[in-house]
């Protein structure tokens, strides 16, 4: 179920489905994904599907971590400073967090970020900063970002993240309501203007505002 053999299929099935950056690539292959699923679901954690962990939520589908991951990090011109809007189980949040110099990731719901924060600490990820934060605020304390990645879906994107992001970063988030598109939104180098491109059907939770606790 959880050994090296069980990974590599997963990351085979990510190569054919056209997964080429090789620094994602065997980040993934490395990160034990069954470790963010309660036990009752670890046998299906290398399945490329989405999974519940409670609250409403999903662990993403390790297509969409691998995709939104490798745009990401194709387009950001500075790997600095990233903010994680949506942490979830935390297994995106330590996907980026081996790929990045520094992490800042926010989560509205409290029990999933603890358990989060706890899994940090079991794999030895230092460079990450959590916090409880309505999702769609952001991390405005923290200034600007060169990169946003949001693993939840607005139906549109919110203006508080686009602030967010410094000049020349790059945002990468589902958006829509019936209908969502990985979007990928970039902030000029002046600070001026926002160029947004879709990328592909996709089908996220929403980004819903507010904390639970």
């Amino acid at each position: 179920m959880t050994s090296q053999r069980t990974r590599n299929r997963l990351i085979q099935r990510l190569r054919d489905e056209g997964i080429s950056n090789e620094e994602v690539l065997d980040v993934m292959a490395s990160t034990p994904r069954h470790l963010f699923l309660d036990e009752a679901l670890a046998i299906r954690a290398y399945e490329d599907t989405a999974l519940p962990i409670g609250y409403g939520q999903t662990i993403s589908q390790p297509y969409i971590v691998a995709r939104m991951t490798e745009l990401l990090l194709s387009r950001a011109s500075s790997r600095a400073r990233v903010l994680e809007v949506g942490a979830g189980s935390g297994y995106q949040t330590a996907i980026l967090a081996r790929l990045v110099e520094k992490l800042y990731s926010v989560e509205r719901v409290e029990p999933l970020l603890v358990k989060a924060r706890q899994r940090m600490r079991e794999l030895g990820i230092f460079n990450v900063e959590m916090r409880l934060s309505s999702g769609g605020f952001g991390w405005p304390e923290k200034e600007s970002f060169d990169a946003i990645l949001c693993a939840a879906a607005p139906a549109t994107v919110p203006d508080e993240l686009r602030e967010q992001l410094a000049p020349g970063g790059v945002m990468v988030i589902p958006v829509g309501s019936e209908r969502q598109y990985l979007t990928i939104v970039t902030r000029s180098e002046d600070g001026e203007r926002f160029d947004v491109e879709k990328a592909e059907p996709v089908r996220f939770v929403p980004l819903l505002s507010g904390v639970v606790r």
